[in-house]
């Protein structure tokens, strides 16, 4: 059946107030005449400023939907963008039950059926899955893009038990992002309210350090736990360049009627995200939204339960605008971790494919691992894997043969290790590489272990010097095509950094068997062919000062302490419908000594700047962090200025005890 376009308007700061009288502010899109013919509600809810934070996004998404005959909903969660209350975490249950709040109006106005559905990208796919589990009536479907099942295993803070940096690197970018002021055109009281949330914000590294395993505070928003109250239709889509890949696989296996799409994209909605290929993602949310809120045979039950891009093994870069490849369909149940095609064992140096011992000891530096790229790729600089020769080096490596044949991989490799450690708290960080007849060193996907989680999350324990274990890698699911010819490596190093952060003594690891299981697209068959892309007109500005993005690794041969260096210049717009003017500026600085783990020190700098009319406000948001045998140790500071005047100053400063990290 095909959508007639219908008129639509816009408001763009609709109230709704929440039971505590609390009021969250939305943008809406909406048919003219839903009061005489109601339309299904899409609801999307997140702290990210629709004012100025995520328009263009917005631009693209919502007027298409809504001249398609829905009303769609751009909230600010409380204590953001234009809404009032105060945010004191991510994911509270405060968040979920004012979603639910808004979920139970939208569904009660004039202009809507009565159904409702959820849609966001990251933080908004997270809680779209969360309030899902909560199983509102009015919610019938839910499309979540790059988020995750588990905020321990597969958030920015942990993975497989190691302290990841984004803990820091993303807490620094909340820390900023919240204290924002509103759009003084909005709101009266935005002075109080912005005043208000600098003397509030709380700064979250120190929060979520304080929760080192997997405690009920993780548990909480995590639906992995609670898979059976989520009776939302749920469409799952990721990206190969993005952190969260793995929620995609999993939902589809654990959900009867969830469908997943993963396609070479970084942290970005599929209609235009890059690498390219894009895909008519509007289009393929519009069959989802149809079927589910509307009834219409849209056919979305036969699609494959997941189709996946399988990407063609290319060279190593740090960017990529492209990734030929081919589009597969699976079937559920052959999607996660996805059936072993081949099993190869670690040897004398070299990958064979059967059963043998290795005997390799392997303590690396403290900078192993500086060609990982971002933990997740969302700013579009150059934020991939670079070439692995490096980090191959620091490492213990064991290389096949030339390939034979393609080997095709779908699916999440596993890692399988004998192996004892001279700490009793140690790391390791084990990569799939594809290495090229030149050398050149490409990685295919990677995990990392906290050796004291190798039984559990929830109850680690510390390694006993000198004792054998077995412990178990489970690599992050991915699609890519080794050719015939080029040659696999498995690299295994006793740190990453900067993606996790170092465990507080050097070790050695003496590995005395091991292998690694592949995944292969069993079953596999093709994959009908995604529309282009499509979408609704730009967000229409004029741009201040462009946008440019650096990083930088150098070493102080004074000191010999090594560098990352990063700047991302988000540049500075004026919207032209409304004319308020944004910029940001977001700065890391990452820097280890290679012989000395408790040298490793995390900076992140944020300007923010914003203007209406002849009002100009500031924030500077900085912190740090730094560790010592027994205690991570964080500063923060915030300073913000109204027309060049300093009208708020804050600092802080936290230390929280080690937990075998």
């Amino acid at each position: 059946m095909k959508n007639t376009l219908r008129d639509i308007e816009e408001t763009p700061d609709l109230g709704i107030t929440l039971s505590d009288g609390t009021r969250l502010s939305a943008r809406v899109w909406c048919p003219v005449d839903a009061s005489d013919d109601p339309v299904p509600v899409i609801l999307e809810y997140l702290p990210y400023r629709k004012r100025d934070g995520t328009c263009a996004r917005d631009a693209l998404t919502h007027p298409y939907f809504a001249q398609r005959g829905y009303a769609c909903l751009r909230v600010d969660i409380r204590g953001n963008g234009d809404s009032h209350g105060l945010m004191r975490d991510e994911y509270t249950q405060q968040e979920l039950d004012d979603a639910v709040e808004v979920i139970q109006w939208a569904a009660a106005q004039p202009w809507c059926n009565g159904r409702v559905g959820m849609m966001g990208i990251s933080w908004g796919g997270f809680n779209a899955l969360q309030v899902a589990a909560m199983s509102p009536a009015p919610l019938k479907a839910i499309i979540t893009l790059c988020s995750t099942v588990d905020r321990f295993a597969d958030d920015i803070h942990y993975k497989g038990g190691c302290l990841l940096n984004e803990n820091l690197g993303w807490g620094a970018t909340m820390w900023s992002y919240s204290s924002r002021a509103p759009d003084p055109a909005l709101r009266p009281d935005w002075r109080e309210m912005w005043l208000d949330r600098l003397e509030n914000e709380p700064f979250l590294p120190g929060a979520w350090l304080r929760h080192q395993c997997r405690d009920a505070y993780w548990a909480h928003g995590s639906v992995i736990d609670h898979y059976d109250n989520i009776s939302a239709k749920v469409l799952a889509v990721g990206g190969w360049g993005d952190a969260y890949k793995n929620a995609v696989p999993q939902l589809v296996d654990a959900l009867p009627d969830a469908k997943g799409i993963i396609g070479p994209w970084v942290h970005k909605y599929p209609h235009f995200a890059v690498p390219e290929p894009r895909i008519g993602f509007l289009q393929e949310a519009l069959r989802w939204w149809d079927r589910w809120l509307k009834d219409i045979p849209t056919g979305v039950e036969k699609d494959p339960d997941l189709r996946a891009y399988i990407m063609d093994g290319v060279r190593p870069a740090t960017w990529y605008t492209d990734r030929p490849g081919t589009w597969v369909g699976q079937r559920r149940g052959n999607v996660h971790p996805g059936p072993i095609s081949q099993s190869w064992w670690l040897g004398d140096g070299t990958l064979v494919n059967k059963e043998t011992c290795t005997d390799t000891a392997v303590s690396s530096p403290a900078d192993a691992g500086t060609q990982g790229g971002e933990y997740c790729a969302i700013w579009l600089g150059p934020e991939m894997p670079g070439d692995q020769r490096r980090d191959d080096a620091l490492s213990a490596c064991w290389t096949s043969a030339p390939l034979e044949k393609d080997t095709a991989i779908l699916g999440a490799p596993q890692v399988r290790l004998t192996l004892s450690t001279d700490q009793p708290t140690a790391q390791i960080a084990a990569r799939l590489n594809h290495v090229h007849p030149d050398g050149a060193s490409t990685r295919i996907t990677y995990g990392v272990l906290n050796l004291t989680h190798r039984n559990s999350a929830a109850a680690p324990a510390p390694m006993e010097p000198g004792q054998k274990v077995e412990v178990t890698l489970n690599l992050d699911h991915i699609g890519y095509n080794v050719p015939a010819g080029h040659r696999l490596r498995i690299a295994i190093s006793t740190a990453y950094w900067p993606l996790i952060w170092p465990a507080p003594r050097p070790a050695i690891l003496h590995i005395t068997s091991g292998r690694v299981d592949l995944p292969a697209p069993s079953g596999a068959t093709d994959c009908p062919a995604f529309a282009p892309p499509d979408a609704a007109q730009p967000w229409r500005t004029e741009t201040l000062r462009e946008e440019a993005h650096s990083r930088v690794t150098q070493t102080d041969l004074v000191t010999g302490v090594t560098s990352l260096l990063i700047e991302d210049d988000f540049g500075k717009v004026r919207d032209l419908e409304h004319g308020l003017i944004n910029g940001s500026v977001a700065r890391e600085r990452w820097d280890i000594h290679p012989d000395d783990p408790l040298s490793a020190r995390g900076t992140c700098h944020w300007t923010d700047e914003m203007q209406r009319g002849d009002i100009v406000l500031r924030t500077e948001a900085k912190c740090e962090m730094w560790s010592d045998l027994t205690h991570f140790h964080l500063r923060a500071d915030i300073e913000a200025f109204e027309n060049n005047e300093r009208v708020f100053e804050r600092s802080l400063e936290d230390q929280i005890r080690r937990d075998q990290i």
